[in-house]
Protein backbone atom coordinates (compact mmCIF):
# COMPACT_ATOMS: atom_id res chain seq x y z
CA UNK A 1 0.00 0.00 0.00
CA UNK A 2 2.86 2.47 0.82
CA UNK A 3 4.44 1.65 -2.13
CA UNK A 4 1.29 2.39 -4.36
CA UNK A 5 1.06 5.43 -2.43
CA UNK A 6 4.33 6.70 -3.15
CA UNK A 7 3.73 6.01 -6.63
CA UNK A 8 0.99 8.30 -7.12
CA UNK A 9 2.47 10.72 -5.19
CA UNK A 10 4.18 12.40 -8.54
CA UNK A 11 0.74 12.26 -10.67
CA UNK A 12 -0.94 13.62 -8.06
CA UNK A 13 1.79 16.38 -7.48
CA UNK A 14 1.79 16.83 -11.30
CA UNK A 15 -1.89 17.29 -11.62
CA UNK A 16 -1.81 19.84 -8.17
CA UNK A 17 1.15 21.90 -10.29
CA UNK A 18 -1.13 22.09 -13.68
CA UNK A 19 -4.06 22.90 -11.77
CA UNK A 20 -1.78 25.38 -9.90
CA UNK A 21 -0.47 26.82 -13.04
CA UNK A 22 -4.15 26.66 -14.66
CA UNK A 23 -5.38 28.87 -11.79
CA UNK A 24 -2.37 31.26 -12.20
CA UNK A 25 -2.95 31.64 -16.10
CA UNK A 26 -6.56 32.36 -15.51
CA UNK A 27 -5.69 34.93 -12.82
CA UNK A 28 -3.40 36.56 -14.66
CA UNK A 29 -5.92 36.42 -18.02
CA UNK A 30 -8.55 38.46 -15.68
CA UNK A 31 -5.77 40.60 -14.56
CA UNK A 32 -4.95 41.39 -18.17
CA UNK A 33 -8.77 42.20 -18.83
CA UNK A 34 -9.08 44.49 -15.74
CA UNK A 35 -5.78 46.46 -16.69
CA UNK A 36 -6.22 46.79 -20.37
CA UNK A 37 -8.99 49.30 -20.54
CA UNK A 38 -7.29 51.22 -17.64
CA UNK A 39 -4.17 51.28 -19.38
CA UNK A 40 -5.58 51.34 -23.29
CA UNK A 41 -7.52 54.70 -22.39
CA UNK A 42 -4.24 55.79 -20.84
CA UNK A 43 -2.72 55.45 -23.73
CA UNK A 44 -5.34 57.06 -25.90
CA UNK A 45 -5.31 59.95 -23.94
CA UNK A 46 -1.42 60.80 -23.92
CA UNK A 47 -1.85 59.69 -27.67
CA UNK A 48 -4.24 62.37 -28.39
CA UNK A 49 -2.53 65.56 -25.78
CA UNK A 50 0.74 64.89 -27.09
CA UNK A 51 -0.33 64.81 -30.70
CA UNK A 52 1.58 67.00 -33.29
CA UNK A 53 4.38 67.76 -30.79
CA UNK A 54 2.70 69.25 -28.13
CA UNK A 55 4.52 65.62 -26.17
CA UNK A 56 8.01 67.25 -27.01
CA UNK A 57 7.08 71.05 -26.43
CA UNK A 58 5.58 70.41 -23.38
CA UNK A 59 2.14 71.42 -24.02
CA UNK A 60 0.62 67.66 -23.83
CA UNK A 61 1.70 68.05 -19.55
CA UNK A 62 -0.11 71.64 -19.63
CA UNK A 63 -3.30 69.76 -21.26
CA UNK A 64 -3.13 66.92 -18.47
CA UNK A 65 -2.73 69.51 -16.02
CA UNK A 66 -5.24 71.62 -17.12
CA UNK A 67 -8.15 68.88 -17.03
CA UNK A 68 -7.18 67.54 -13.50
CA UNK A 69 -7.56 71.36 -12.91
CA UNK A 70 -11.28 71.19 -14.17
CA UNK A 71 -12.03 67.54 -12.85
CA UNK A 72 -11.16 69.19 -9.51
CA UNK A 73 -13.10 72.54 -9.39
CA UNK A 74 -16.17 70.75 -10.71
CA UNK A 75 -15.56 68.53 -7.60
CA UNK A 76 -16.14 71.35 -5.48
CA UNK A 77 -18.57 73.07 -7.33
CA UNK A 78 -21.49 69.93 -7.32
CA UNK A 79 -20.85 69.87 -3.40
CA UNK A 80 -21.37 73.95 -2.82
CA UNK A 81 -24.03 73.51 -5.36
CA UNK A 82 -25.55 71.24 -3.22
CA UNK A 83 -24.75 72.62 -0.14
CA UNK A 84 -25.52 76.49 -0.54
CA UNK A 85 -28.22 76.19 -3.17
CA UNK A 86 -29.90 72.73 -3.21
CA UNK A 87 -30.92 72.04 0.00
CA UNK A 88 -33.08 74.96 1.45
CA UNK A 89 -36.19 76.68 -0.27
CA UNK A 90 -35.31 79.07 -2.62
CA UNK A 91 -36.25 82.45 -0.77
CA UNK A 92 -33.84 80.73 1.93
CA UNK A 93 -31.21 79.65 -1.20
CA UNK A 94 -31.25 83.21 -2.65
CA UNK A 95 -30.03 84.95 0.66
CA UNK A 96 -27.22 81.86 1.23
CA UNK A 97 -25.85 82.59 -2.49
CA UNK A 98 -26.08 86.58 -1.95
CA UNK A 99 -24.44 86.02 1.42
CA UNK A 100 -22.11 83.67 -0.66
CA UNK A 101 -21.34 86.06 -3.33
CA UNK A 102 -21.01 88.98 -1.10
CA UNK A 103 -18.34 87.16 0.95
CA UNK A 104 -16.69 85.59 -2.17
CA UNK A 105 -17.15 87.42 -4.60
CA UNK A 106 -16.98 90.80 -3.66
CA UNK A 107 -13.38 90.09 -2.12
CA UNK A 108 -12.60 88.48 -5.14
CA UNK A 109 -13.60 91.89 -7.17
CA UNK A 110 -10.72 93.12 -5.35
CA UNK A 111 -8.22 90.58 -4.99
CA UNK A 112 -8.38 89.46 -8.86
CA UNK A 113 -6.65 92.66 -9.85
CA UNK A 114 -3.71 92.13 -7.97
CA UNK A 115 -3.25 88.45 -9.08
CA UNK A 116 -1.44 89.43 -12.64
CA UNK A 117 0.63 91.96 -11.13
CA UNK A 118 1.64 89.80 -8.21
CA UNK A 119 2.49 87.01 -10.59
CA UNK A 120 4.75 88.87 -12.47
CA UNK A 121 6.87 89.56 -9.80
CA UNK A 122 6.97 85.31 -9.83
CA UNK A 123 8.12 84.48 -13.12
CA UNK A 124 11.08 82.16 -12.00
CA UNK A 125 8.19 80.33 -10.11
CA UNK A 126 4.97 79.31 -12.87
CA UNK A 127 5.56 75.81 -11.77
CA UNK A 128 5.47 76.29 -8.13
CA UNK A 129 2.62 79.14 -8.32
CA UNK A 130 0.50 76.13 -10.27
CA UNK A 131 1.50 73.53 -7.55
CA UNK A 132 0.72 76.44 -5.05
CA UNK A 133 -2.53 76.37 -6.52
CA UNK A 134 -3.50 73.22 -6.55
CA UNK A 135 -2.38 72.50 -2.90
CA UNK A 136 -4.21 75.50 -1.59
CA UNK A 137 -7.35 73.94 -3.42
CA UNK A 138 -6.50 70.73 -1.93
CA UNK A 139 -6.35 71.83 1.70
CA UNK A 140 -9.71 74.05 1.40
CA UNK A 141 -11.47 71.49 -0.17
CA UNK A 142 -10.80 69.35 3.40
CA UNK A 143 -11.76 72.59 5.23
CA UNK A 144 -14.74 72.85 3.54
CA UNK A 145 -15.68 69.02 3.83
CA UNK A 146 -15.19 69.60 7.59
CA UNK A 147 -17.64 72.83 7.34
CA UNK A 148 -20.05 71.59 5.31
CA UNK A 149 -20.50 68.19 7.76
CA UNK A 150 -20.54 70.73 10.85
CA UNK A 151 -22.67 73.80 9.27
CA UNK A 152 -19.90 76.01 10.22
CA UNK A 153 -19.24 79.58 8.63
CA UNK A 154 -15.47 78.57 8.00
CA UNK A 155 -16.98 77.42 4.42
CA UNK A 156 -17.37 80.94 3.35
CA UNK A 157 -13.85 82.22 3.90
CA UNK A 158 -12.77 78.67 2.55
CA UNK A 159 -14.78 79.07 -1.09
CA UNK A 160 -13.00 82.60 -1.04
CA UNK A 161 -9.76 80.91 -1.04
CA UNK A 162 -10.74 78.32 -3.26
CA UNK A 163 -12.19 80.83 -5.95
CA UNK A 164 -8.95 82.85 -5.42
CA UNK A 165 -6.63 79.64 -6.04
CA UNK A 166 -8.47 78.92 -9.09
CA UNK A 167 -8.16 82.42 -10.77
CA UNK A 168 -4.54 82.30 -9.78
CA UNK A 169 -3.98 78.90 -11.44
CA UNK A 170 -6.14 80.37 -13.98
CA UNK A 171 -3.78 83.38 -15.05
CA UNK A 172 -0.59 81.32 -14.41
CA UNK A 173 -2.12 78.70 -17.40
CA UNK A 174 -2.42 81.54 -19.43
CA UNK A 175 1.22 83.16 -19.72
CA UNK A 176 2.68 79.57 -19.35
CA UNK A 177 1.05 78.58 -23.07
CA UNK A 178 3.04 80.60 -25.13
CA UNK A 179 6.36 78.97 -23.73
CA UNK A 180 5.26 75.70 -24.75
CA UNK A 181 3.74 76.40 -28.28
CA UNK A 182 5.20 73.32 -30.49
CA UNK A 183 6.95 74.31 -33.80
CA UNK A 184 4.16 75.27 -36.56
CA UNK A 185 1.58 75.72 -33.74
CA UNK A 186 -0.63 78.86 -33.41
CA UNK A 187 -1.77 80.26 -29.88
CA UNK A 188 -5.27 79.66 -30.74
CA UNK A 189 -4.76 75.90 -31.63
CA UNK A 190 -2.88 75.47 -29.06
CA UNK A 191 -5.57 77.05 -26.56
CA UNK A 192 -7.78 75.33 -28.31
CA UNK A 193 -6.68 72.55 -27.19
CA UNK A 194 -6.33 72.92 -23.22
CA UNK A 195 -9.85 74.29 -23.18
CA UNK A 196 -11.23 71.16 -24.59
CA UNK A 197 -9.31 68.79 -22.30
CA UNK A 198 -10.75 71.24 -19.33
CA UNK A 199 -14.30 70.82 -20.87
CA UNK A 200 -14.30 67.16 -21.55
CA UNK A 201 -12.68 66.61 -17.84
CA UNK A 202 -15.58 68.34 -16.50
CA UNK A 203 -18.12 66.41 -18.61
CA UNK A 204 -16.73 63.60 -16.72
CA UNK A 205 -16.21 64.41 -13.37
CA UNK A 206 -19.42 65.91 -12.95
CA UNK A 207 -21.70 62.97 -12.96
CA UNK A 208 -19.13 61.26 -10.25
CA UNK A 209 -19.38 63.93 -7.86
CA UNK A 210 -23.15 63.80 -8.12
CA UNK A 211 -22.57 59.74 -7.28
CA UNK A 212 -20.19 60.64 -5.16
CA UNK A 213 -22.55 63.26 -3.60
CA UNK A 214 -25.35 60.63 -2.63
CA UNK A 215 -22.96 59.18 -0.52
CA UNK A 216 -22.92 62.18 1.66
CA UNK A 217 -22.07 65.61 1.32
CA UNK A 218 -18.15 65.68 1.96
CA UNK A 219 -17.29 62.94 -0.30
CA UNK A 220 -17.36 65.63 -3.43
CA UNK A 221 -14.99 67.39 -1.20
CA UNK A 222 -12.68 64.25 -0.32
CA UNK A 223 -12.75 63.68 -4.61
CA UNK A 224 -11.43 67.13 -5.20
CA UNK A 225 -8.82 66.83 -2.54
CA UNK A 226 -7.21 63.59 -4.20
CA UNK A 227 -7.59 65.54 -7.74
CA UNK A 228 -5.64 68.05 -6.62
CA UNK A 229 -2.80 65.83 -4.81
CA UNK A 230 -2.33 64.91 -8.50
CA UNK A 231 -2.19 67.69 -9.82
CA UNK A 232 0.58 69.50 -7.16
CA UNK A 233 2.58 66.62 -8.84
CA UNK A 234 1.68 66.96 -12.42
CA UNK A 235 2.60 70.77 -12.09
CA UNK A 236 6.18 70.04 -11.76
CA UNK A 237 6.00 67.78 -14.54
CA UNK A 238 6.06 70.96 -16.57
CA UNK A 239 9.14 71.93 -18.38
CA UNK A 240 12.08 74.13 -16.99
CA UNK A 241 11.63 76.79 -19.70
CA UNK A 242 7.85 77.52 -18.08
CA UNK A 243 9.80 79.25 -15.26
CA UNK A 244 12.06 80.90 -17.37
CA UNK A 245 11.48 84.76 -17.88
CA UNK A 246 13.94 85.73 -20.38
CA UNK A 247 13.10 88.88 -22.33
CA UNK A 248 9.71 89.29 -20.63
CA UNK A 249 8.56 92.35 -19.59
CA UNK A 250 5.15 93.89 -18.30
CA UNK A 251 1.86 94.88 -20.66
CA UNK A 252 -0.35 97.29 -19.97
CA UNK A 253 -4.24 96.85 -20.99
CA UNK A 254 -4.83 100.47 -22.21
CA UNK A 255 -6.07 101.41 -25.89
CA UNK A 256 -3.07 104.19 -26.27
CA UNK A 257 -1.23 104.51 -29.38
CA UNK A 258 1.51 106.80 -28.25
CA UNK A 259 3.29 104.34 -26.20
CA UNK A 260 5.67 102.96 -27.65
CA UNK A 261 6.72 99.16 -28.09
CA UNK A 262 10.65 99.16 -27.59
CA UNK A 263 12.86 97.76 -24.83
CA UNK A 264 12.37 98.65 -21.23
CA UNK A 265 14.63 101.34 -20.94
CA UNK A 266 16.27 102.33 -17.56
CA UNK A 267 14.50 105.08 -15.57
CA UNK A 268 11.53 105.20 -17.55
CA UNK A 269 8.10 104.91 -15.58
CA UNK A 270 6.55 101.96 -16.29
CA UNK A 271 3.36 103.23 -17.34
CA UNK A 272 4.54 104.51 -20.29
CA UNK A 273 6.02 101.52 -21.80
CA UNK A 274 4.09 98.94 -23.41
CA UNK A 275 0.57 98.85 -24.82
CA UNK A 276 -1.36 96.31 -26.16
CA UNK A 277 -3.02 98.09 -28.88
CA UNK A 278 -6.84 99.12 -29.82
CA UNK A 279 -7.87 95.84 -31.22
CA UNK A 280 -6.69 93.86 -28.25
CA UNK A 281 -8.30 96.36 -25.84
CA UNK A 282 -11.58 96.39 -27.89
CA UNK A 283 -11.87 92.69 -28.35
CA UNK A 284 -11.19 92.34 -24.73
CA UNK A 285 -14.41 95.05 -23.56
CA UNK A 286 -16.59 92.50 -26.15
CA UNK A 287 -15.02 88.92 -24.16
CA UNK A 288 -15.78 91.14 -20.89
CA UNK A 289 -19.06 91.46 -22.07
CA UNK A 290 -19.82 87.52 -22.82
CA UNK A 291 -18.40 86.88 -19.70
CA UNK A 292 -20.49 89.54 -17.73
CA UNK A 293 -23.45 86.85 -19.19
CA UNK A 294 -22.10 84.00 -18.79
CA UNK A 295 -22.33 84.84 -14.84
CA UNK A 296 -25.84 86.44 -14.84
CA UNK A 297 -26.88 83.60 -16.67
CA UNK A 298 -25.67 81.31 -14.62
CA UNK A 299 -27.14 82.52 -11.03
CA UNK A 300 -30.24 84.25 -12.80
CA UNK A 301 -31.15 80.95 -14.29
CA UNK A 302 -30.37 78.52 -11.40
CA UNK A 303 -33.03 80.43 -9.55
CA UNK A 304 -35.28 80.91 -12.16
CA UNK A 305 -35.61 77.42 -13.23
CA UNK A 306 -35.41 76.36 -9.80
CA UNK A 307 -39.16 78.23 -9.37
CA UNK A 308 -40.16 77.85 -12.61
CA UNK A 309 -38.39 74.42 -14.36
CA UNK A 310 -38.91 73.43 -18.26
CA UNK A 311 -42.09 72.20 -19.07
CA UNK A 312 -42.48 68.45 -17.34
CA UNK A 313 -39.06 68.44 -15.69
CA UNK A 314 -37.66 68.48 -12.56
CA UNK A 315 -35.47 71.80 -11.30
CA UNK A 316 -32.12 69.78 -11.07
CA UNK A 317 -32.95 68.12 -14.42
CA UNK A 318 -33.97 72.00 -15.77
CA UNK A 319 -30.55 73.01 -14.27
CA UNK A 320 -28.59 70.03 -16.14
CA UNK A 321 -30.46 70.57 -19.35
CA UNK A 322 -29.13 74.03 -19.82
CA UNK A 323 -25.60 73.10 -18.06
CA UNK A 324 -25.15 70.44 -20.87
CA UNK A 325 -26.69 73.00 -23.29
CA UNK A 326 -23.63 75.93 -22.74
CA UNK A 327 -21.02 72.84 -22.34
CA UNK A 328 -21.64 71.41 -25.54
CA UNK A 329 -21.94 75.27 -27.20
CA UNK A 330 -18.64 76.10 -25.00
CA UNK A 331 -16.92 72.65 -26.91
CA UNK A 332 -18.29 73.58 -30.20
CA UNK A 333 -16.99 77.13 -30.15
CA UNK A 334 -13.13 75.36 -28.91
CA UNK A 335 -13.47 72.72 -31.75
CA UNK A 336 -14.80 76.13 -34.55
CA UNK A 337 -11.74 78.50 -33.26
CA UNK A 338 -9.42 75.83 -33.95
CA UNK A 339 -10.32 75.38 -37.02
CA UNK A 340 -10.73 78.99 -38.49
CA UNK A 341 -7.11 79.64 -36.28
CA UNK A 342 -6.47 83.15 -37.07
CA UNK A 343 -8.04 84.00 -39.35
CA UNK A 344 -10.06 87.54 -39.65
CA UNK A 345 -10.06 87.54 -35.57
CA UNK A 346 -11.89 91.02 -35.18
CA UNK A 347 -14.75 89.83 -37.89
CA UNK A 348 -15.00 86.91 -35.78
CA UNK A 349 -15.37 88.74 -32.36
CA UNK A 350 -18.05 91.14 -33.80
CA UNK A 351 -19.78 87.95 -35.44
CA UNK A 352 -19.65 85.92 -32.66
CA UNK A 353 -20.73 88.45 -30.26
CA UNK A 354 -23.44 89.56 -32.66
CA UNK A 355 -24.68 85.69 -33.02
CA UNK A 356 -24.77 85.70 -28.97
CA UNK A 357 -27.17 89.47 -28.83
CA UNK A 358 -29.27 88.28 -31.52
CA UNK A 359 -30.32 84.89 -29.97
CA UNK A 360 -31.04 86.93 -26.67
CA UNK A 361 -33.29 89.13 -27.99
CA UNK A 362 -35.20 86.09 -29.67
CA UNK A 363 -35.38 84.46 -26.56
CA UNK A 364 -36.65 87.36 -24.90
CA UNK A 365 -39.20 88.07 -26.99
CA UNK A 366 -40.28 84.49 -27.18
CA UNK A 367 -39.36 83.25 -23.67
CA UNK A 368 -39.64 79.62 -23.45
CA UNK A 369 -37.75 76.41 -22.33
CA UNK A 370 -36.38 75.74 -25.89
CA UNK A 371 -35.23 79.13 -26.34
CA UNK A 372 -33.58 79.44 -22.53
CA UNK A 373 -31.69 76.21 -23.81
CA UNK A 374 -30.37 77.87 -27.24
CA UNK A 375 -29.33 80.69 -25.45
CA UNK A 376 -27.21 78.74 -22.71
CA UNK A 377 -25.36 76.65 -25.97
CA UNK A 378 -24.67 80.36 -28.38
CA UNK A 379 -23.68 81.86 -24.92
CA UNK A 380 -21.14 78.84 -24.88
CA UNK A 381 -20.48 78.99 -28.36
CA UNK A 382 -20.01 82.85 -28.37
CA UNK A 383 -17.51 82.95 -25.25
CA UNK A 384 -15.52 80.10 -26.49
CA UNK A 385 -15.10 81.57 -30.28
CA UNK A 386 -14.49 84.98 -28.96
CA UNK A 387 -11.94 84.39 -26.30
CA UNK A 388 -10.00 82.30 -28.85
CA UNK A 389 -9.97 85.43 -31.27
CA UNK A 390 -8.89 87.47 -28.18
CA UNK A 391 -5.91 84.95 -28.06
CA UNK A 392 -4.86 85.75 -31.97
CA UNK A 393 -5.36 89.24 -31.38
CA UNK A 394 -2.93 89.42 -28.63
CA UNK A 395 -0.59 86.65 -30.22
CA UNK A 396 -0.76 88.96 -33.30
CA UNK A 397 -0.68 92.73 -32.24
CA UNK A 398 1.36 92.43 -28.45
CA UNK A 399 5.05 91.91 -29.02
CA UNK A 400 6.73 88.61 -27.00
CA UNK A 401 8.36 90.70 -24.80
CA UNK A 402 4.98 91.54 -22.89
CA UNK A 403 2.91 88.57 -24.46
CA UNK A 404 2.47 86.23 -21.32
CA UNK A 405 1.71 89.30 -19.24
CA UNK A 406 -0.94 90.62 -21.79
CA UNK A 407 -2.63 86.81 -21.05
CA UNK A 408 -2.23 87.57 -17.34
CA UNK A 409 -4.27 91.05 -16.77
CA UNK A 410 -6.64 90.22 -19.83
CA UNK A 411 -7.93 87.14 -17.82
CA UNK A 412 -7.88 89.17 -14.73
CA UNK A 413 -10.35 91.46 -15.82
CA UNK A 414 -12.52 88.91 -18.19
CA UNK A 415 -12.45 86.81 -14.24
CA UNK A 416 -13.59 90.18 -12.71
CA UNK A 417 -16.55 90.84 -15.25
CA UNK A 418 -17.82 86.91 -14.56
CA UNK A 419 -18.05 88.22 -10.57
CA UNK A 420 -20.04 91.39 -12.12
CA UNK A 421 -22.78 89.83 -14.23
CA UNK A 422 -23.39 87.16 -11.04
CA UNK A 423 -23.90 89.80 -9.14
CA UNK A 424 -26.15 91.06 -11.29
CA UNK A 425 -28.37 87.90 -11.86
CA UNK A 426 -28.27 87.34 -8.15
CA UNK A 427 -30.49 90.17 -7.57
CA UNK A 428 -32.55 90.03 -10.54
CA UNK A 429 -36.80 89.42 -10.03
CA UNK A 430 -37.34 85.99 -10.96
CA UNK A 431 -39.13 86.90 -14.45
CA UNK A 432 -37.44 85.67 -17.65
CA UNK A 433 -38.78 87.63 -20.26
CA UNK A 434 -36.87 90.87 -17.94
CA UNK A 435 -33.89 88.69 -17.35
CA UNK A 436 -33.05 87.82 -20.94
CA UNK A 437 -33.85 91.62 -21.75
CA UNK A 438 -30.96 92.74 -19.25
CA UNK A 439 -28.49 89.87 -21.40
CA UNK A 440 -29.56 91.37 -24.42
CA UNK A 441 -28.70 94.93 -23.28
CA UNK A 442 -25.18 93.78 -21.38
CA UNK A 443 -24.50 92.10 -24.64
CA UNK A 444 -25.14 94.78 -26.50
CA UNK A 445 -23.47 97.24 -24.90
CA UNK A 446 -20.08 95.41 -25.32
CA UNK A 447 -21.30 94.86 -29.30
CA UNK A 448 -21.46 98.12 -30.22
CA UNK A 449 -18.35 99.37 -28.46
CA UNK A 450 -16.67 96.79 -30.09
CA UNK A 451 -18.25 97.07 -33.17
CA UNK A 452 -17.24 100.44 -33.74
CA UNK A 453 -13.89 99.90 -32.25
CA UNK A 454 -12.29 97.15 -33.86
CA UNK A 455 -13.73 97.68 -37.17
CA UNK A 456 -12.41 101.17 -37.09
CA UNK A 457 -9.23 100.00 -36.28
CA UNK A 458 -9.07 97.38 -38.84
CA UNK A 459 -10.15 99.93 -41.64
CA UNK A 460 -7.29 102.46 -40.46
CA UNK A 461 -4.76 100.36 -39.79
CA UNK A 462 -4.18 101.70 -36.06
CA UNK A 463 -3.39 98.03 -34.99
CA UNK A 464 -0.07 97.71 -33.40
CA UNK A 465 2.61 95.10 -34.96
CA UNK A 466 5.14 93.01 -33.02
CA UNK A 467 8.43 94.11 -32.65
CA UNK A 468 10.77 92.89 -30.89
CA UNK A 469 13.82 94.81 -30.38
Amino acid sequence: MKHVATARSPQRAVGVGSGAGRMRGAVRSVGRALHLPVTGTARGIRKATHAHGAGESGLGKLIELHAVNGAGDVMITVALASTVFFSVPTDEARGRVALYLAITMAPFTVLAPVIGPLLDRLPHGRRAAMAGAMLARALLALIIAGAVAGGSLELYPAALGVLVASKAYGVVRSAVVPRLLPPRFSLVKANSRVTLAGLLATGVAAPIGAGLHAVGDPWPLYGAFVIFVAGTFLSFSLPPKVDSAKGEDVALLAADEEHLHGPLRKGAKRPGLRTVGPAVTHALGANAALRCLSGFLIFFLAFLLREHPLTGESAAVSLGIVGVAAGAGNALGTAVGSWLRSRAPEIIIVAAVALVLGTAIVAALFFGAFLVAVLAAVAGFGQALAKLSLDALIQRDVPELVRTSAFARSETLLQVAWVFGGAVGIVMPLNGTLGLVVAAVIVAAGWLATLRGLLGSARHGTHPRPRVA
